[in-house]
């Protein structure tokens, strides 16, 4: 059992979502960094779409409620157990009545973290799935944001569990997370449709994060992107990466929790490998989009998912830090 004493701007269960269930127009949803959630289930030892916990932007505080193998992924967000630091993308046991706090983003970049322990969060499955889906209120804990008070169940940890004490996923195997990502982009079905400038912009300046952006889509800020002349389009399917322009001109690039369907024009699709980096952007950070080949999208996704499937080993120097509570490597 973990029971949660705060939740910050936004604790909630995710898991790596409900990709049948689209068919019925429910959202994906599930986790905003699926590398993440995976790298996080694979160093305990779960199946990689275990439920597990996403924190945004710090503030969350955890009680431990018995001995457990857990891992956090993601973004530093100042994850403590007690008065020691917690090491990052490593398998640590933490203790009962040993409580894990995030303080707050403590880089230049990051806005979700993951914490995985061994045996998964074991809410009840909805449709397929543990995911808090926050739109149509079902999921995770009565479809709703974690809040003080509540309390959830763990399930029973995978065999062997311990063997994968002080696992360690180093930086050269986790996306290329920066403050200033660069999202590559396809041309999208309406592309043409905008005027010729408007995809030099989108390509060639920075874009900011709005203030009103959330789980289902990042409201970009700069100039308006015009199109040649006024036009609709009938709706048509959509998935998270999505850049949609409204008739404003204000591109809104969907994320995990984007509807099914929309009827704004497409301009573009940022590929699935760089959805990690755009999940660890907060509103007021920034990106920039490059356009890239089908073949590099491909290319991209393979990388990634060997990324996901390497041989994990202990690592001796962050498991001694671990247990000795002294600071290692983030």
């Amino acid at each position: 059992m973990l029971d949660v004493i705060a939740s910050g701007p936004l604790l909630t269960v995710q898991d790596l979502g409900r990709a049948a269930a689209r068919r019925y127009g429910v959202p994906v949803g599930g986790a905003m960094d699926r590398f993440a959630l995976v790298a996080a289930n694979r160093l305990v030892g779960n199946p990689p779409g275990a439920a597990a916990l996403e924190i945004t932007a710090g503030g969350a505080e955890l009680l431990v409620n018995a001995p457990a193998l857990v891992a956090v992924t993601g973004a530093d967000l100042g994850a403590r157990c007690n008065d020691r630091l917690l090491p990052l993308w490593t398998a640590v046991r933490v203790g009962r009545g040993e409580r894990i706090r995030f303080t707050g983003r403590s880089r230049e970049w990051g806005a979700r973290a993951y914490l995985a322990m061994a045996g998964g969060i074991a809410v009840p499955a909805v449709l397929g799935s543990r995911a808090t889906d926050l739109a149509s209120g079902f999921g995770g804990l009565a479809g709703r944001p974690l809040r003080p008070g509540d309390r959830l169940p763990t399930g029973p940890p995978p065999p062997l569990v311990e063997l994968g004490l002080g696992r360690y996923w180093p930086p050269a195997a986790r996306p290329p997370y920066s403050p200033l990502p660069t999202l590559r982009l396809l041309h999208g079905p309406h592309s043409a449709s905008f005027a010729p400038e408007a995809l030099e912009l989108l390509t060639t300046r920075n874009w900011r994060v709005g203030a009103t952006s959330n789980r289902m889509g990042y409201r970009l800020e700069g100039p308006p992107l015009a199109a040649m002349r006024p036009f609709d389009v009938p709706s048509l399917g959509v998935v998270p990466g999505v850049i949609q322009v409204p008739p404003d001109g204000a591109p809104i690039l969907l994320m995990a929790d984007a509807q099914t369907t929309g009827g704004y024009p497409v301009i573009g699709t940022v590929i699935g490998a760089d959805l990690p980096l755009a999940a660890q952007l907060l509103p007021g950070d920034a990106l920039r989009l490059v356009l890239a080949t089908l073949e590099e999208a491909l290319a991209a996704h393979r990388t990634l998912m060997a990324l996901l499937a390497r041989p994990l080993d202990a690592d001796e120097g962050d498991l001694l830090a671990a247990m000795a509570g002294e600071g290692p490597q983030r």
